[in-house]
């Protein structure tokens, strides 16, 4: 039977009718009809007057929260002419107090494990009342393998149910048991979570062509603070017929006293328009405050944080105005080091399934400069 092509991966909530405990033994011809769910579904589902369904909690909390990709891809570091001043003293001042430069060159590969837990905050309407989302938190473990520069694996279990991501340099695809495997739609993206401290070469890589944009105080803490945005290239590879990717942009907050990455925040905007409706956008905003910086092998690695997200969904199409849903997530790093013996490019082959779809996916421009 021919299959049918994989959907594109999408950061954000999905079709919550595809029950969660669906089976890994479905046929083939099943799960390509859950391949197929879109946005335009899941927008059926969620566009009315009624609140998230509890069941649907989990789902959601894992297609957010799981494994999003950072809005950039991994740039070549150019000369610090072609770079502001300000932004070049802020990255150096970063890789000082992280001494990260010892690993340039010396480091093939990372892994990590640690601990999270995901919860609904609230959901609320546009007249502000509460619509009592709040749900018991899930917790669960994740382990994260890196490959410099742009091959990584991701496993995270949250309430008994899994999601693997993974990228082998040219792809980057997600795994979940209620859609199966998925391709990125884009250029091949650093992991997010490996942007939250745990890897500090890649955070001065990537914020190395940022935009210097002032300073503020956050978290008691007063931060220089550089941002990356996603460019009008980028942003049509990630979008579709159904789907329009607006903006994606990125704020890292740097300690002034520490020079160490305090706080990141990432917002991006999609137009959502089936043929004969009204269009409706779909703002997400994740923060993450990053912490408990201990040393690694001579190099500081952040070992906790939390991350708030918030949804925001308006457009004429809702007769209930804006509605915006919460959760939030706090994690934990267990173990983390450097040169695992036996982790080879192997370990980051994408699944059979997503090679079949694209048997020529050497020749895509899929790494072009770029970012969920």
């Amino acid at each position: 039977m021919m299959m049918s092509r994989l959907a594109p991966l999408s950061e954000e909530p999905i079709n919550d009718e595809d029950d969660i405990n669906s089976s890994s033994s479905n046929t083939t011809t099943t799960n390509c009809s859950k391949k197929a769910q879109t946005w335009r579904g899941w927008l059926k589902n969620h566009l009315s007057l009624s609140l998230f369904h509890k069941k649907s909690h989990l789902k959601i909390l894992l297609s957010v929260l799981a494994c999003p990709l950072f809005p950039v891809s991994l740039h070549p570091k150019q000369p610090i002419s072609q770079v502001s001043s300000s932004a070049q003293y802020i990255i150096q001042h970063f890789t000082a107090a992280t001494g990260c430069r010892k690993l340039e060159g010396t480091v093939k590969n990372m892994y990590a494990t640690g601990k999270v837990t995901m919860g609904m905050v609230d959901e609320l309407g546009s007249n502000g009342s509460a619509g009592g989302a709040n749900g018991v938190p899930q917790k669960g473990c994740f382990v994260m393998w890196q490959m410099v520069p742009n091959k990584w694996l991701i496993e995270l279990v949250v309430g008994g149910h899994k999601v693997v991501a993974g990228s082998d340099g040219n792809l980057a695809w997600r795994h979940t048991p209620w859609l199966g495997p998925h391709a990125a739609k884009g250029g091949v993206r650093p992991l997010r979570r490996a942007l939250q401290g745990l890897d500090p070469v890649v955070v001065s890589a990537v914020f190395s062509l940022a935009q210097y944009v002032g300073e503020k105080r956050i978290l008691s803490v007063d931060c220089f603070v550089l941002k990356l945005s996603a460019d009008q290239t980028d942003l049509a590879d990630r979008s579709d017929n159904s789907a329009e990717m607006i903006k994606h942009v990125m704020f890292g907050y740097f300690s002034q006293r520490s020079g160490l990455l305090v706080y990141l925040e990432d917002s991006y905007l999609t137009r959502i328009q089936s043929p004969g409706t009204y269009p409706t956008y779909w703002e997400t905003t994740m923060g993450t405050k990053i912490e408990d910086y201990r040393m690694v092998e001579g190099t500081m690695i952040a070992h906790s944080g939390q991350s708030s997200v918030i949804i925001s969904r308006f457009g004429d199409n809702l007769r209930a105005g804006t509605a915006i849903t919460r959760m939030e997530e706090t994690w934990k790093i267990d173990d983390l080091a450097f040169n695992v013996p036996g982790l080879s490019v192997d370990c980051f082959i994408p699944p059979e399934q997503v090679q079949k779809d694209y048997p020529d996916e050497d020749t895509l421009d899929w790494i072009t400069p770029s970012h969920e």
